[in-house]
């Protein structure tokens, strides 16, 4: 006789609905802005939201992107515009925050 599929017994496999929380709300970025983002064509204000939507402090934020925090600084006071590699880092962020949070060094 044929066994029973191998899935438990009280649907463990679906999650349960998580309540928003006020941390999800302040770090949320809108659609828009985040494919703008990942296009590579930022406009003032984004790379601070960008960075609240990774969920990382500035300074984990640029040392996850090997970059100074002046850098990020002048980067989400919209003083300098990230170019080449650091435009190349944002788009990263903005498709893969996981990945950004991963690559901050750990204290050893």
């Amino acid at each position: 006789m044929a066994k029973a599929s191998n899935v438990k017994e009280g649907n463990d496999n679906e999650e349960s609905p998580r309540r928003l929380t006020d941390a999800d709300f302040e770090s949320a970025i809108r659609r828009d802005q985040r494919l703008r983002i990942i296009a590579g064509t930022l406009e003032p204000g984004d790379v601070a939201a960008l960075r609240r939507f990774v969920r990382l402090t500035q300074e984990e934020f640029a040392s996850a992107l090997g970059i100074s925090v002046r850098t990020l600084q002048n980067w989400e006071q919209d003083r300098v515009t990230p170019e080449g590699p650091g435009l190349a880092l944002l788009r990263i962020a903005a498709r893969h925050p996981r990945i950004i949070r991963q690559n901050i060094p750990s204290a050893a």
